[in-house]
């Protein structure tokens, strides 16, 4: 593996590492401000047409080893912005006696025969726990010092080594289990979420990386047509960011606001041949830069919404696994199909174009749940 392609192999698979993480602690912290949270995270991708020139700016100003090495610097910003997403759990002084006194009458009549016995143990633990903070040790907790001495210095030593042996054989299996558990290919929702999820990747990254060369082909200037990349991501980052809020209202279902913004790209993208000129062009990229950025903000909602059985990092892993077979292969065929004479949406035939409308169509069809149950043990999902 050369030089170029550890540059290429390893950022990217960081990068996939982080946003997987970052996807799933994010649907941990937000229930409520999910779709506006989650937008607000994904509306940076919208930006990255702000790259190319910064990046020929270092470029000229560093030099390529230079411009590498702040780039680097930059990535290394993530690991304490990584660190924020610790869970905070906060405990308080009393804590400690409320779990006891919760775990004592948690046993029931059982553990306490009669009320008196009940409120003689609880009145011992809150004198231990006093004793502690005065800095005396207790009772208790020097009758248990001298078990566990017993114990461990007794003949039950070799009994606690093979029971300690056995639970953590069971830990390694159930964690086997766990990273090798198929039971998702049986979750019907997962095929419809994650065929949409590979069409509307394909019909997305087409357009997005053959724009200008749309633009060349009908003979607009190379400056206008990097307006028209430039349009796009700012449209795209405040579509995401109006279209996670909408979604948080709960006017509707957000799967419906999903659907619809497919349905709408797919109609762009077939008229996309009829932008001839500079200024259809950019309606053809306003629009649909905007209804792009709507549904790619919803993405995760969605997901969370889906999976009620199924935690979500298996789901979002499996799904974006195959999503990114058709990120890979889109933009390639895209550019290998005139080559064969079946033109794309710069060719007149338009072969592309309704292909990325098509795929936009489908996926767009996967979320009828209204129509859809599943029966499982009596229920349905």
């Amino acid at each position: 593996m050369g030089m170029d392609d550890c540059g290429s192999f390893f950022p990217g698979l960081g990068s996939a590492f982080l946003y997987q993480v970052a996807a799933v602690v994010t649907t941990k912290y937000f229930k409520k401000r999910l779709a506006l949270s989650t937008a607000i995270a994904r509306s940076g991708m919208g930006l990255t047409f702000l790259l190319a020139p910064f990046t020929k700016f270092l470029i000229d100003l560093y030099d390529w080893t230079g411009a590498l090495i702040l780039f680097g610097a930059i990535a290394l910003n993530l690991v304490p912005s990584s660190m924020l997403l610790r869970p905070i759990h906060i405990k308080t002084e009393n804590s400690g006696i409320k779990d006891k006194g919760s775990s004592l009458s948690a046993r029931g009549p059982e553990a306490c025969a009669t009320e008196t016995h009940c409120d003689e143990t609880e009145e011992s633990t809150i004198k231990d726990s006093t004793t502690q903070k005065a800095g005396l040790p207790s009772k208790n907790l020097i009758v248990s010092q001298n078990q566990s001495e017993e114990f461990y210095n007794g003949p039950n030593r070799n009994r606690l080594l093979l029971k300690s042996n056995e639970e953590s054989d069971k830990v390694i299996s159930w964690s086997c289990k766990q990273l090798f558990d198929i039971s998702l290919f049986r979750n019907p929702f997962f095929y419809i979420f994650t065929w949409s999820f590979l069409l509307s990747q394909l019909a997305y990254f087409i357009p997005t990386f053959h724009l200008v060369a749309r633009a060349k082909t009908l003979g607009i200037d190379i400056m206008d047509a990097s307006y028209l990349v430039s349009v796009a991501g700012i449209l795209e980052t405040v579509s995401q960011i109006i279209s996670g809020w909408v979604a948080d209202q709960n006017w509707i279902k957000k799967y419906h606001y999903h659907k619809s913004y497919l349905i709408l790209c797919g109609i762009t993208n077939l008229l996309a041949p009829l932008a001839t000129t500079f200024p259809l062009l950019m309606t053809y990229t306003i629009c649909f830069a905007i209804f792009a950025g709507g549904y790619l903000a919803l993405i995760l909602p969605v997901l969370v919404d889906l999976c009620r059985n199924s935690t979500v990092n298996r789901f979002l892993g499996l799904a974006s696994f195959f999503a990114g077979m058709a990120v890979l292969s889109g933009p390639p065929i895209a550019e290998i199909i005139p080559s064969f004479q079946a033109g794309y949406m710069i060719i007149p035939r338009h072969t592309m174009a309704l292909s990325t409308s098509l795929a936009y169509a489908i996926s767009s069809l996967q979320f009828p749940f209204f129509l859809y149950h599943w029966p499982k043990d009596g229920k349905t999902v």
